[in-house]
């Protein structure tokens, strides 16, 4: 009898990195280390906290009592690569050169291939990431910004839009491939995606494109203004970057990503809060309607799903937007670990074979 797949999987957030191992489909460890603000505020770059989190995942499991070299495969979040197709792909040369440049920009998901692949190759078993974040599959109209210099680009959920869509259109009696869905990832960054047919054929860069504003994202700004703010005089370059991404939506107006603490605020009576919080939904709602243009109003359900759909009052504040377009759908929190494991079994039970990223420089 063949001994039972056992899979680490790796997702690196901005302030945290969630870690679950799988036996098959049973999940029988998860945990979320949390990263204190002053931990990885110490690097100057997003590829410097490898070895820091690398460390950090070991000690956990083996505080844990977790045996690494039953591992069967390790699996880390997909990060900003070349534009390429959904799948999954292992963990190759080119990968690693793309990921440690930051090919696309920085962010946490860059260190998912390189400490799953780094953990793997200790134990001589293959790494893989599955769905990143650079997944593109938009309609050429979707590219099309109005500055033929700066096209549209796909930078989004694509891990967990795609997990909750599948689970969406299962609950709705259809398959994924014949459903017309708008999934909202509402998290650290928020993005709001237009899935036609099994594919996502548009979506906000979430990065730091356009979009609504989030925890720490700046969203979609006044562009004249920003060029402006730009040629001041008074920011260097990381400078504008950091408002955009990090530093930007909430934390820019309320000093907090943590919605938890920003939602004790609400209660008691705080009034630029309750704007901010309450403009942060209103942008949302705007972005779902915008894509229900895109799906020119057939829509099967709105799906809201991300750590920020756990709030009742904020979830109620976008449904009553938007609910006219379609019923809504509430799956709160990530699905990112279990879809991580899902495609990384896919391969070793050769239900697929693992895609090939391409050497670009060839």
């Amino acid at each position: 009898m063949q001994q039972a797949y056992r899979i680490l999987v790796i997702n690196p957030g901005s302030t945290s990195t969630k870690i679950g191992v799988f036996e098959e489909e049973t999940c029988i460890f998860e945990k979320t280390i949390r990263h204190k603000t002053e931990e990885v505020a110490g690097f100057s770059r997003i590829i410097e906290q490898f070895e820091f989190r690398k460390q950090v995942i070991l000690d956990e499991l083996d505080k844990e009592g977790i045996n690494i070299s039953k591992l069967s495969a390790v699996c880390g979040r997909g990060g900003l690569l070349r534009p390429i197709e959904g799948g999954t792909y292992e963990v190759n040369d080119a990968m690693l050169e793309d990921l440690k440049a930051g090919y696309n920009g920085e962010h946490a998901s860059n260190l998912g291939g390189i400490i799953a692949n780094e953990i793997a190759q200790g134990l001589n078993i293959p790494a893989f990431i599955v769905d990143p974040v650079v997944v593109d599959e938009l309609q050429e109209i979707a590219r099309v910004s109005g500055v033929p210099e700066i096209p549209r680009k796909s930078i989004f959920h694509a891990l967990n839009q795609k997990a909750v869509a599948r689970r969406a259109a299962s609950d709705l009696r259809q398959t994924y491939k014949e459903s017309r869905l708008i999934v909202t990832h509402m998290g650290g960054g928020i993005t709001v995606g237009a899935h036609k047919n099994g594919r996502v054929v548009d979506v906000n860069n979430g990065l730091h494109g356009d979009g609504p504003f989030s925890p720490e994202r700046a969203g979609t700004v006044p562009a004249g203004d920003l060029v402006a703010m730009c040629f001041s005089g008074q920011y260097y370059r990381d400078e504008i970057m950091k408002k955009l991404v990090g530093k930007g939506g909430l934390m820019a107006y309320l000093d907090s990503n943590d919605a938890v603490e920003i939602e004790k605020r609400l209660e008691h009576g705080d009034k630029k809060a309750a704007l901010i919080y309450d403009a942060m939904a209103y942008q949302i709602a705007k972005e779902i309607g915008s894509m229900s243009t895109v799906l020119e109003g057939k829509v099967d359900a709105i799906v809201l799903t991300g750590g920020l759909a756990y709030g009742k009052g904020f979830v109620e504040q976008i449904s009553e937007r938007v609910k006219w377009i379609a019923d809504i759908l509430v799956y709160p929190g990530e699905n990112e670990l279990e879809a991580l494991n899902a495609g990384t079994l896919r391969v070793l039970r050769q239900e697929e074979l693992p895609k090939q990223y391409p050497n670009f420089t060839e």
